[in-house]
């Protein structure tokens, strides 16, 4: 029986391929902790993906989205904007992100130690990587093309769009492609936003594609938003699906060799 045991156990460890694990990382003085997982059956450097997390900070929310991707063979880092045990709740969660939108410039500071993880890591294809965030994230990412990281490509989901005064993307300065995927009928992002970041993209030179989901609010990858759209924040499921796609038809473009 022993033998039996250890035999089966054996077998449940070569087929466990997903590695995960928490990553501590500094941005100046201040201690993170982030999410590392991939694939150890993917041999060698492989496309890597940064996500960034919404306004409650990194949250199984998007270690569960980490997970998804790595089954899609991605290098993946979970980036933590906040520090370390710094998780609030709603609605202290609102005054930690307000922290982060009115300074862009340490917003991208954190961004960047987080990407800075991910280009260091052995597994990763320093020349195909993407980000993709989340709300608070969505915009991150935002921030991340904004500032004119030299990485592949940057995917936002229901993420606010808006630059801050004198931190638009400057001519010929944005690398990343961008991709926005976002709520046609979001209430947190209204219709100025739209039409200002469409001209800045165009301003800037860059290669973008935005893309509207009909009857989706604000939050329509979370289900925990719940389903009432009149409260501004609900999840979509035909939204989450058909943006999940779309990251991946995007993915398969800007990682193809």
């Amino acid at each position: 029986m022993k033998s039996l045991i250890l035999s089966l156990l054996a077998i449940a460890s070569a087929s466990a391929a997903i590695v995960e694990k928490p990553v501590e990382y500094k941005q100046g003085d201040l201690t993170l902790e982030g999410f590392h997982v991939y694939d150890d059956k993917v041999e060698g450097k492989r496309p890597a993906v940064l996500v960034i997390h919404q306004w409650t900070g990194l949250s199984d929310y998007e270690k569960m989205r980490s997970r998804k991707l790595a089954e899609l063979g991605y290098n993946v880092f979970a980036a933590d904007i906040y520090g370390k045990g710094i998780r609030p709740v709603p609605p202290e969660a609102s005054k930690e992100a307000g922290k982060y939108k009115g300074d862009r410039d340490l917003y991208r500071a954190r961004l960047n130690a987080a990407l800075d993880v991910l280009k260091a890591d052995e597994h990763t294809d320093t020349s195909r990587i993407a980000a993709i965030g989340y709300c608070f994230g969505g915009g991150g990412v935002l921030e991340l093309a904004r500032s004119g990281a030299d990485i592949a490509g940057v995917v936002s989901f229901h993420g606010a769009i808006d630059a801050a005064p004198g931190k638009e993307a400057p001519a010929g300065g944005v690398k990343a492609k961008v991709l926005v995927l976002h709520g046609a009928i979001d209430p947190h992002v209204p219709s100025e936003h739209v039409l200002a970041f469409g001209k800045e993209m165009e301003n800037a030179g860059a290669d973008w594609q935005f893309v509207a989901y009909g009857d989706a609010v604000h939050s329509f990858t979370q289900e925990k938003a719940g389903n009432d759209p009149s409260k501004g924040s609900a999840y979509n499921e035909k939204a989450d699906k058909r943006s999940w796609e779309a990251m991946k038809t995007f993915f398969a473009e800007i990682f193809a060799k």
